[in-house]
């Protein structure tokens, strides 16, 4: 199975100025993503809702020492909402699962590892060894 991170952005201010009901409505619409998911053979290993944007903490460090400032560290309407970690075999599945909560903001899928793959060290790379040779 691959492991994939569903990344979740939301404009804050039009979730703040939601009512419970219409707040309590998104809500549901992740009960039906969850249980679309196990339905497909996904399985959701891991996630969390994030709280306001205005709570976060940006730590810089730098030559003259560490600094740290209230906010986000992206000045933009759509923040970073919530995510989930999915585990599947099924990618094209879990887009169509994604869908169901895309009808906001777009969602994005990631999998989760390296963002460049290095050679192995104890693995012999030499391109010279992987050529016949010739007499």
């Amino acid at each position: 199975m691959t492991t994939y991170m569903v990344i979740i952005p939301d404009d804050y201010d039009a979730w703040e100025a939601m009512t419970p009901a219409q707040r309590a409505a998104v809500y549901s619409e992740h009960d039906v993503f969850s249980e679309r998911l196990q339905a497909g053979g996904h399985e959701i290993t891991g996630g969390a809702e994030l709280t306001l944007p205005r709570t976060a903490r940006t730590v810089r460090s730098g030559p003259d020492g560490v600094t740290v400032t209230d906010g986000p560290y992206a000045e933009s309407v759509e923040q970073l909402s919530g995510f989930y970690l999915i585990e599947s075999t099924d990618l094209a599945d879990l887009e169509q699962c994604c869908a169901l909560l895309a009808t906001h903001s777009p969602v994005e899928i990631r999998r989760v590892g390296r963002a460049v793959e290095d050679p192995d060290p104890n693995e012999n790379n030499d391109d010279d060894n992987n050529k016949e040779t010739e007499s």
